[in-house]
């Protein structure tokens, strides 16, 4: 199983949900050049840190991403579906035009936060609406329903677009809830990838 964080880049966010799964192989993957983690003259664009994803992918996989993370995660669902066998999303865009969404803008503080962090981990933009609709990797959605960075409406999006999805709220909790309530949410990972 393999955990990626969101823009912090800071694998350890996953810690407290990883230790109230079962016993299995987790990885905490740190994404360099992300947040306060140091940048990797292998890691030079997003491209890099799917690429770098898919290196934990060598036999069938559970993934857990959060916000940027689940950009990161998707990208490497669409290009190795054979490898993830159930994908878990929370508070992210996912890779669809977050543009038609009311949210907060995060990256102006992020900039101020994280100022020796890659310039693409705020510049960069994608949309995947379309490769969504034929991702058919067992999806459960996490989301909660008071995050102002990824709303509760983009949730919803997903599990529109998305054939094997699955989505669950939770009520309250900021834009690092699946941290923040671990003991909340483990549950319903442990649930999705290792129940029937």
């Amino acid at each position: 199983m393999i955990f990626l964080p969101g823009a912090s880049g800071d694998g350890q966010f996953w810690r407290p949900v990883a230790e109230r799964l079962p016993a299995c192989d987790k990885v905490l993957v740190d994404l360099p050049g992300a947040g306060g983690v140091a940048h990797s003259p292998m890691v030079r664009s997003f491209e890099d840190l799917v690429t770098l994803a898919m290196t934990h992918m060598d036999r069938p996989v559970g993934v857990v991403a959060q916000s940027m993370g689940g950009v990161v995660a998707v990208q490497a669902a669409l290009k190795r579906p054979q490898a993830v066998r159930r994908l878990v999303l929370t508070a992210t865009s996912g890779g669809v035009d977050f543009s038609a969404f009311k949210r907060q803008e995060w990256r102006e503080e992020y900039r101020s936060d994280f100022p020796k962090a890659a310039e693409w981990i705020t510049s960069y933009h994608v949309d995947l609406t379309e490769q969504l609709r034929h991702l058919h990797v067992p999806t459960l959605l996490l989301w909660s329903d008071a995050d102002a960075i990824s709303p509760l409406a983009v949730g919803e999006h997903l599990a529109g677009l998305l054939p094997a999805a699955n989505l669950v709220v939770i009520k309250g909790g900021d834009h690092m809830f699946a941290r923040d309530r671990a003991a909340e949410v483990a549950p319903h990972i442990a649930n999705h990838l290792f129940g029937a």
